[in-house]
């Protein structure tokens, strides 16, 4: 049970938080009615503020509208006079660009082509808009007009500005491949920077607006006939030098230029050093040499002709540089095509020409003429494949042309080259035409002469013969083909030459001059292949070649001497009287005596009266075939002379012993020789 005190206490307290709790909820009673009240007065201001704005919306949402038509009415008008106005300037066109039309384009091609641009938009307006205007008669006139005066203004431009390129320009262009130069530095200006930008709006103008190619015709005309003109002047430059100076400008001789801007020296076109054709000798006439005096020409030609092909090749790649700026590209190739058909058909035909020259020589076994085509052949070759990168996209027939004329060339050098080798065969045994003193044929030295030449084309020259094989091992072309068939034909020449030669020899009644004339044609054939490296070319097909021939000339050295039996026999030990020294002779003895002495005393005289006439041009040859001699005939004549000149064969011992030893040697020394 709580005490009556301690419950006391606890009443009070639980009646001061009633007390509190009462008081609290009589200030959220009072709270309440506060925020009920505002919420009251809240709900009445926004009652009235809609109330409002629902007023002021139903007044401005018709002004808005009214506004908002007013403005859309004001673009419009505005847009239908910017129209007016514009659909007007169509009707000023023609008043407006009347003069400028007529006058032309010259002087002021940007403004020109403003005022075509209106009147080709003239034309368009009223061609979609009124077509039957009287104005559009008047801007389509004027459109023609201009596009006529932009046509003739890019004839003019192109036939004013369009120059010959100088010989000497083409020369440096041609050297600038050997030259250790930039080739910014070599570039070709057709067309100076400002012309060209002339030409080429022009261009494209009459491309996009003019609907017209007929400038492209034009373009390739005026630039063709300079690209002929440039060629042509090249060649006239050779001639002009050949005529004046009498020896033809060859690059390879520098000092002849005196007109060059630079102070380079050109090379010839594709080569390192100059190949120049050697001509045969001045003997070679007839049959197997060319006119004489021609040989300068013939140089001249062919210096002229190789530069021109070469000047060809960088003339046309410039000119295609030039092109592909102007030329739309889809017209590019064959625009390209027509430009450089007058000067390749020109060289090309040149080509043929020389061809031509070359088959009439043939005919008539001038084949020196012949060796023209090698050096012209070599250059083709070695240019064909700018060439063929110059003519990429053009027709077939102009890409044809360039091999067209090498197979040409082949084959007549090929025929050249086996009618030569059949024409030494051949060459008839002709006695007033046969050297007197025995010495090296015409024919030999002629034949030798044009294997020489041969050495600076060999590739060309294999290549010839490797054109006519039709054997499975020609389709399989290289270079060591080529050179064995090459070998094998200077084979064939110098077997046809031997024949021949033993032929010839056959004319000469005298067995030793018969002799002599083989060595001396024999050891002229050696030495001209040893000192030409023909020999090693012989090598590739015939191994013994040089042993051969150093067999021949032995053979032939050793049939010489054989000439002299007929004196030595006289003084030989056979049939010679056998005595006792201090014994008597008997007639018949010293009859005998005498006869030897006189036979190798009439015998040495006759044969070297004889021999002396004759010729060994070869110096070495010469002293050791004397030396040979000599020897032979002093060990015979001096030991018979020891044996007799003591024995009184007879009274008059000078009449028999007429020559010492020392000088039958030097009647021996001065054979061979008309001046002793």
């Amino acid at each position: 049970m709580i005490p009556p005190q301690e419950a006391s206490v606890r009443r009070r307290e639980i009646e001061d938080k009633l007390k509190q709790e009462e008081e609290t909820l009589s200030f959220i009673r009072d709270s309440l009615e506060k925020s009920d009240q505002l919420t009251k007065n809240m709900v009445s201001i926004l009652s009235s503020f809609e109330s409002r704005l629902m007023k002021l919306e139903n007044s401005i949402i018709p002004v808005h509208k009214q506004t908002e038509n007013l403005q859309r009415l004001q673009e419009n008008v505005e847009k239908t006079l910017s129209c007016l106005d514009h659909v007007i300037s169509y009707y000023h066109v023609a008043s407006d660009t009347e003069k400028i039309i007529r006058e032309g384009p010259t002087g002021r091609l940007e403004e020109y082509l403003g005022c075509m641009a209106k009147i080709q938009k003239a034309v368009e307006y009223f061609q979609d808009n009124n077509p039957d205007s009287p104005e559009l008669n008047r801007v389509k006139f004027l459109f023609e007009r201009g596009k006529e005066s932009l046509e003739s203004e890019f004839r003019s431009l192109m036939t004013r500005h369009s120059k010959v390129v100088s010989p000497v320009l083409i020369l440096d262009l041609i050297s600038g491949d050997d030259e250790m130069e930039a080739q910014d530095d070599m570039t070709l200006e057709h067309l100076s920077e400002s012309v060209l930008q002339d030409v080429i709006r022009i261009s494209r103008w009459l491309v996009e607006y003019g609907r017209n190619q007929d400038f492209m015709n034009v373009y390739y005309q005026i630039r063709s006939s300079q690209l002929d003109r440039s060629i042509k002047g090249l060649k006239e430059h050779f001639r002009k030098s050949s005529s004046s100076s009498g020896v033809p400008y060859s690059p390879a001789i520098p000092n002849k230029r005196k007109d060059t801007p630079t102070k380079k020296p050109v090379k010839r076109p594709g080569h390192e050093h100059d190949f120049r054709v050697k001509h045969l000798s001045e003997a070679l006439n007839d049959k197997h040499g060319p006119l004489a005096g021609r040989d300068d020409m013939l140089d001249m030609e062919i210096d002229a002709y190789i530069h021109c092909v070469s000047a060809f090749v960088k003339l046309a790649q410039s000119e295609y540089q030039l092109l592909t700026d102007i030329i739309p590209e889809h017209h590019q190739k064959k625009t390209f095509d027509s430009l450089i058909q007058d000067a390749l058909d020109g060289l090309m035909m040149e080509g043929e020409n020389i061809v031509s020259v070359a088959r009439k020589a043939i005919i008539r076994h001038d084949y020196s003429a012949v060796l023209t085509v090698f050096p012209i052949l070599r250059h083709l070759k070695q240019t064909k494949p700018e060439f063929d990168q110059v003519l990429q996209g053009t027709a077939a027939s102009t890409k044809n042309k360039l091999p067209g004329l090498i197979t040409s060339m082949e084959t007549t050098g090929a025929k050249a080259l086996e009618d030569f080798a059949d024409n030494i065969k051949n060459d008839p045994d002709k006695e007033y035409n046969m050297p007197k003193d025995g010495t090296v044929h015409e024919l030999t030295s002629n034949a030798i002469l044009f294997l020489q030449q041969l050495l600076d084309f060999q590739e060309t020259a294999g290549a010839m013969l490797a054109s006519q094989e039709t054997s499975s091992s020609a389709t399989s072309y290289n270079s060591e083909f080529s050179k064995r068939l090459l070998s094998t034909y200077i084979c064939k020449v110098l077997g046809n030459l031997q024949l021949n030669l033993l032929s010839k020899s056959k004319v000469y009644e005298d067995p030793a001059l018969r002799a002599i004339f083989l060595h001396n044609n024999y050891n002229y054939i050696l030495k001209s292949l040893e000192k030409s490296e023909l020999i090693h070319l012989v090598a590739v097909t015939q191994k013994t070649a040089e042993r051969s021939y150093r067999e021949h000339i032995e053979q032939q050295i050793q049939t010489y001497q054989r000439s002299w039996l007929k004196v030595t026999d006289y003084i030989s030990e056979k049939n010679l009287p056998v005595f006792q020294p201090g014994v008597k002779l008997r007639d018949k003895e010293r009859q005998m005596i005498k006869e030897r002495f006189k036979g190798f005393n009439d015998g040495l005289e006759e044969l070297c009266k004889i021999q002396k006439a004759w010729a060994i041009p070869d110096t070495e040859q010469r002293d050791k075939i004397r030396q040979a001699q000599k020897t032979i005939v002093k060990e015979n004549y001096g030991a018979f002379l020891h044996r007799y000149a003591s024995v009184p064969f007879t009274k008059n011992p000078e009449k028999y012993i007429k020559y010492r030893v020392e000088q039958v040697a030097d009647m021996i020394e001065r054979l061979f020789d008309t001046s002793a």
